[in-house]
């Protein structure tokens, strides 16, 4: 499993970044285009580059979309900043 944020700084970070990130190495990972991602979404391949382009406010709702369009799940936890990362 690979843990959200390891190699992020924990404070002060660009949250919609950081997610962005994510999806981009999961997808990169698992072989799939931003074309794939759009018709599984059912966007226009503009959309997707859009919404990893990191301009724009990603909302919850869009996240939502990508995440199960890409037949994946996000886990994610709080912890104290000062506490190390294990």
């Amino acid at each position: 499993m690979r843990h959200l944020f390891r190699d992020a700084e924990p404070a002060g970070g660009d949250f919609g970044r950081l997610m962005i990130d994510e999806v981009t190495w999961y997808m990169r990972e698992n072989k799939v285009t931003r074309g794939e991602l759009a018709q599984a979404m059912g966007v226009s391949p503009g959309r997707v580059s859009q919404i990893l382009s990191g301009d724009e406010n990603l909302t919850l709702r869009t996240l939502s979309s990508v995440v199960e369009a890409l037949g994946a799940q996000i886990e994610f936890s709080l912890r104290p900043v000062d506490e190390a990362l294990a």
